[in-house]
């Protein structure tokens, strides 16, 4: 609901002769191709009577690709002075939001219904009647486009966690200075410099940085380390060793929950439900431990 009432005051438009492999765009190119992985992935599922996986797919394309990222890399476009830019991704916001619509109707009839009445005005009719989607983006994704989003989203996502594992404050803006980057990160960054500053809440980004940083975090995306100098926003020696305690108690949570899974006599007697919830703690233990333990390895 919130990403069409983005779209509409954002004059996103459904064109009747949009063509989504005609696009130009990186980022609208992107999401051309994620809209036609989706658009397969979930006819596959609905063809193959796999409801849930349907609708857990789309759930994680809308939640995930379109509103966290989509959306967000697309507001300098929509909002900028480039007529050119910003007519084109109000096209494809708004042929990607239709597709979506379409999509979606099956398992949320009314809402879905409700929004392309009040977002496109029902050109062809009510959603109920309309030809489910598939074919005319045969051809449009894009690997080149696909392959340079995902970098920024990776690098983003790992710089969020980053700050989050050592309690940086969300105000706070770092520097961050980057080494043994290729020619390509180097284009990239040069390209998303604005969109990595303004997602990762950073202060500057320094492309071909040399030099040991202390009391730094550390992380690698692809060929290139990234280093984020956190010691005059944070205690970074207190962090390392709540980090350390985090991960001790984990592992002796995770020892237990080994040991009662070992045990015969408790896979015999325990309900087959209660077994499965072991393994289930001891897999989510065991994946935050590692998760804590990479970041301490990230403090330098």
């Amino acid at each position: 609901w919130n990403a069409a009432r983005f779209a509409e005051l954002n004059g996103a438009v459904l064109e009747a002769d949009f063509r989504p492999e005609a696009v130009s765009l990186t980022l609208n190119r992107w999401i051309v191709g994620a809209v036609a992985r989706v658009t397969e992935a979930t006819t596959a599922a609905v063809d193959a009577y796999r409801f849930n996986d349907a609708t857990l797919g789309l759930y994680h394309f809308v939640w995930n690709d379109f509103c966290d990222w989509y959306i967000e890399l697309a507001k300098p476009l929509l909002l900028g002075e480039d007529e050119a830019a910003r007519a084109e991704t109000q096209a494809t916001l708004g042929w990607a939001l239709a597709r979506i619509l379409h999509l979606l109707h099956p398992f949320a009839p009314f809402v879905t219904e409700a929004l392309w009445r009040d977002l496109f005005g029902a050109p062809g009719g009510m959603l109920i009647g309309a030809e489910w989607p598939g074919g005319e983006t045969a051809g449009s994704v894009d690997p080149a486009a696909g392959a340079e989003i995902d970098w920024l989203i990776r690098l983003v996502g790992a710089i969020r966690a980053a700050r989050n594992e050592v309690n940086v404050p969300a105000g706070a803006k770092l520097q961050l200075r980057v080494q043994g980057a290729g020619p390509q990160t180097l284009e990239r960054l040069a390209t998303h410099g604005e969109a990595l500053r303004r997602l990762a809440r950073l202060a500057a980004v320094e492309p071909q940085a040399s030099g040991a940083a202390a009391k730094s975090l550390q992380l690698v995306v692809d060929e290139a380390t990234y280093v984020l100098p956190v010691g005059e926003v944070i205690d970074l020696e207190v962090e390392r060793q709540r980090l350390a305690r985090e991960v001790e108690k984990l592992q002796g949570e995770a020892k237990k929950l080994e040991g009662k899974l070992a045990n015969e006599a408790f896979l015999a007697r325990a309900p087959a439900e209660i077994v499965e919830e072991q393994r289930e703690r001891l897999a989510e233990t065991e994946a935050t431990s590692a998760r804590l333990r990479a970041a301490l390895a990230r403090i330098a």
